[in-house]
């Protein structure tokens, strides 16, 4: 159903684990979502289905719900999703933004290029190697073991009270495992750092860049070389797209348009987080990590709410991504 109606860049994320799908009769689709409490359902990215089939999907999921008591939001929802979440009666405010890399023709070269390619420089000077994992090693135990420790670091620098976001990102195993590529950064021996893709569908298919993870003491530029190799790597094969991914409380007020109606309360809570939520995701840090490759789309994705924004939806929400 992905390779059909995954149009959406983040729809692979429906295969993550504790992640439901939701069908209803006759039609080739199915939303995904989350439960949150006995009284909240929140979907991402909207109906995975055709577009004809769309509003009886999400009118099927939105009967479902109703009968058992639940109120249904939406997170990463594209323009034309929140559109359609507004006419079932949603409010709907922008949250951030998607990016994206259209590969054909796309150089490190040039001057807007350059502090890039010294990042990158740095990292091979240092001895950083960057290999793909072929995909029938990565459920070995060395190599687990090493990623696991990569992990265990990455968190642990975060502070002890800073749980792994959850929800809105990739993963490593679950269902959707067999389909990533996984690309390792290697120093003096150590597995230093790890990249994973999953694959994108519809008409900008090709990767997304998912989950990236590094040693706190990993040398300079580990990142951005993991992410050229893998970047190289896709294009070699003609992949059309390589897609950054979601970043929320960015590029704010690109859309000028709103979708539909909106909450001006709820607008003004992800303004203060753009301001001052670093210590809930640190958005600005990763939509600079983002633009200084230069993709060239830059897309605002949505939050809905049924029937409007309550404090206790927005809770779940935060509790649902463990942003807190």
């Amino acid at each position: 159903m992905l390779r059909r109606h995954g149009s959406h860049s983040s729809a692979f994320l429906a295969m993550n684990r504790g992640n439901r799908r939701f069908h209803t009769d006759g039609v080739d689709g199915f939303v995904p979502y989350r439960e949150a409490g006995r009284r909240h359902l929140f979907q991402l990215g909207g109906p995975v289905c055709a577009v004809e089939d769309q509003k009886r999907l999400l009118g099927a999921l939105l009967a479902r719900a109703e009968g058992e008591g639940r109120r249904v939001a939406a997170v990463q929802l594209s323009r034309a999703g929140a559109e359609l979440h507004a006419r079932h009666g949603f409010v709907v405010n922008q949250f951030g933004a998607s990016f994206s890399i259209a590969l054909d023709g796309y150089s490190l070269g040039g001057q807007r290029m350059v502090k890039v390619r010294n990042m990158v420089n740095r990292a091979r000077r240092e001895g950083v190697t960057v290999t793909e994992v072929p995909a029938g090693e990565r459920d070995g135990e060395r190599v687990g073991a090493a990623l696991d420790a990569v992990d265990a670091a990455w968190l642990r620098a975060k502070g002890r009270h800073v749980k792994e976001l959850d929800f809105l990102i990739g993963e490593r195993g679950g269902p959707g495992a067999p389909h990533r590529r996984l690309f390792t950064a290697v120093h003096e021996g150590r597995t230093v750092g790890y990249v994973s893709y999953s694959p994108v569908f519809g008409e900008r298919s090709g990767r997304l860049y998912d989950l990236t993870r590094r040693l706190p003491d990993a040398p300079p530029g580990t990142v951005e070389l993991m992410f050229a190799t893998a970047l190289r790597q896709f294009q070699e094969e003609g992949c059309g797209w390589l897609h950054l991914g979601f970043t929320p409380f960015v590029q704010l007020g690109a859309d000028a348009s709103e979708p539909g109606p909106a909450s001006r309360i709820l607008r003004r809570c992800v303004e203060l987080l753009a301001a001052k939520g670093q210590a809930v995701y640190p958005a600005a840090a990763q939509e600079s990590f983002k633009l200084k490759w230069r993709p060239q789309l830059i897309e605002p994705e949505y939050l809905a709410f049924q029937g409007g924004v309550s404090p206790g939806a927005v809770w779940r929400l935060m509790r649902l991504t463990k942003s807190v």
